[in-house]
């Protein structure tokens, strides 16, 4: 049977837990609000993106997308998930839909889709399931240290295209549906997609005054690709992370309320414990002055 004693440290211990989750679940919810934040940011970003690509492609209706040909059964897909625990089920769910959507891909074997994962468990994950991981990318701690890891992921898609001749992209990752929930994306990277261009240049420009450029057309263009790769994994992070945080704060959530119940649980017991110990004490005192009453 557990003392008092016994019963005041795991008390203590129980309650030095709780502020540890009540701390987490803080830093998530701030978290989740810096990433939101930045994904609505990029809102703008990637409407200034395409309307610098209205401009360009206004009376350009001859322009052929991935002229360069990729060969068709070679794939390169970046996987985004969590170097750290406590999320929940994020990095299982995104792992299975990653290799579902990979297994659907006709004529393309294991061997031939190059894997960069972001985060150590997802990269895990994925060796788990057979997937050979070729790259790991550490998962950004801020808003602020996302833009050097998207320009490592667009090295890792420029040795893919120019080294290994792919030409299709996916990226898998999960984006929020709402405050606490989130569901696994997929977002074809590459190639560019040729209607969304044809749209984009179809557009009235909203001002009266057309845009002109005097920069040569192709690398204009191309650096106007370049920034919707950009934006296109910038947002995959932040999205990415505002769901892990917010994967996060539903489990703290979860264990708060766990160790809440263990904790009362526990003092109902040091309680009735203390309570029992003072009962036999005064029984003690009571028996004792009954003995020197009947000596006298």
């Amino acid at each position: 049977m557990e003392t008092i004693e016994d019963l005041k440290r795991r008390i203590t211990s129980t309650e030095d837990l709780k502020s540890v989750v009540r701390t987490m679940k803080a830093l998530a919810a701030v978290k989740i609000r810096q990433f939101e934040k930045a994904v609505e940011a990029l809102e703008d970003y990637h409407r200034t993106v395409e309307m610098g690509l209205q401009a360009v492609l206004r009376n350009r209706g001859d322009i052929t997308i991935g002229a360069r040909a990729g060969a068709a059964n070679r794939v390169g897909t970046i996987v985004f998930g969590s170097d750290q625990g406590m999320c929940g089920q994020i990095n299982d769910q995104i792992v299975d839909h990653a290799m579902t959507e990979m297994n659907q891909l006709k004529d393309v074997e294991k061997e031939n889709r190059f894997v960069v994962a972001v985060g150590q468990r997802v990269s895990t994950r994925m060796q788990e399931e057979g997937q050979t991981v070729e790259a790991y990318v550490q998962v950004p701690g801020s808003v602020s240290g996302i833009i050097p890891k998207v320009n490592r992921l667009l090295g890792y898609i420029d040795s893919w295209q120019s080294e290994r001749n792919v030409e299709q992209v996916f990226l898998y990752y999960n984006r929020q549906v709402s405050a606490s929930r989130y569901e696994p994306y997929t977002l074809n990277l590459l190639p560019v997609d040729k209607q969304w261009l044809d749209r984009i240049g179809e557009r009235k420009w909203p001002g009266k005054c057309i845009p002109l450029f005097t920069m040569d057309w192709d690398p204009l263009f191309s650096a106007l690709i370049r920034q919707y790769l950009f934006v296109s994994l910038h947002r995959a992070f932040a999205e990415s992370l505002a769901s892990e945080n917010a994967s996060r704060l539903t489990s703290m959530q979860g264990a708060e309320k766990n160790i809440s119940e263990q904790l009362d649980s526990l003092l109902s017991r040091f309680h009735q414990q203390r309570q029992m110990a003072i009962t036999g004490e005064l029984l003690d005192i009571v028996a004792g002055f009954e003995v020197l009453g009947d000596e006298h």
